[in-house]
């Protein structure tokens, strides 16, 4: 039904299990509102369903009560998709509340509750700030051995955007990075003005995860898979493990929680970009 999208949620699942992300909010008791309390709490509900309200937005329900922001605000999304992933992430939690694991529950506060309040061409100067200090125009100068391994994974990646988007961005080995030209920032910042703001909510937590607009557009044009636009935003961290070992468990705890959250703002990218309702196929006898 959404290929695309089934690849993300499939990528999401098999990430997330073993993610966790820092704790901001408390639950309170009296209202069901999204948490990240490093503390689990309780399960308090036994069903989970989503409805239509009158404006045409999604309410997901815990029983009888209806989803809130950790600001207050009813908990609405713009489309069925999406309501339907965010309602699966809380059906999933089972004798305690696991809210380190409710990515795009958390995406959709942010997008509802725009706690730094922000309008979307601030989002979008915030998203190419990025630009200017993106991972993988910046390159060693030695050991050789890396200096190959940037040119080898990185320059495909380059010269596809570069093509995809007709802009010149280039890379370089100094401090103040390559030299931007104003041309392909107008360009990246026309393409990001298309996005709605839930969409670029989604795209901008993706560019923090991995600290560069490149691989994250890569991977939203899906050019690159998740593991691939982590892989390659970790390149030299990789590179230094594979000569030097890694402290046990550490690397493999930091490399889910990167791609469970980095596949869960590509999936908020695609689910919020959806139309209002699922299309089903018509069942026939």
């Amino acid at each position: 039904m959404f290929r695309g999208i089934v690849t993300l949620q499939r990528q999401f699942r098999n990430a997330f299990s073993l993610s966790k992300v820092c704790p901001r909010r408390q639950l309170t008791r009296c209202t069901p509102k999204y948490s990240t309390a490093s503390v689990e709490r309780k399960k308090f509900y036994q069903d989970v369903s989503i409805s239509q309200g009158e404006d045409g937005l999604f309410e997901i329900n815990l029983d009888q009560r209806k989803l809130k922001t950790p600001g207050g605000k009813l908990f609405t999304v713009p489309n069925e998709a999406l309501a339907i992933a965010v309602a699966t992430e809380w059906d999933a939690q089972r004798d305690t509340l696991k809210f380190y694991t409710m990515h795009l529950t958390t995406l959709c506060n942010t997008a509802l509750d725009n706690p730094t309040q922000r309008d979307k061409d601030q989002m979008i100067n915030a998203a190419l700030k990025f630009l200017e200090t993106d991972t993988i125009c910046y390159r060693v100068e030695e050991p050789p051995a890396l200096v190959e391994l940037q040119k080898n994974e990185w320059d495909p990646v380059l010269h596809w955007i570069e093509n995809r988007y007709n802009v010149t961005i280039g890379s370089s080995s100094s401090i103040l990075g390559p030299d931007i030209p104003e041309a392909t920032k107008d360009t990246f910042r026309q393409h990001l003005s298309s996005y709605s703001l839930w969409s670029m909510t989604g795209l901008e937590f993706v560019i923090t995860q991995l600290k560069s607009v490149v691989l994250s557009l890569g991977m939203v044009d899906r050019h690159l898979s998740v593991e691939q636009a982590v892989l390659l935003s970790r390149l030299e961290e990789e590179y230094q493990i594979r000569r030097w070992g890694n402290v046990e468990w550490a690397h493999d705890y930091d490399m889910y929680e990167l791609r469970a959250r980095t596949a869960a703002g590509a999936l908020f990218v695609q689910l919020s970009s959806e139309t209002s309702t699922v299309k089903r196929k018509l069942m026939q006898d």
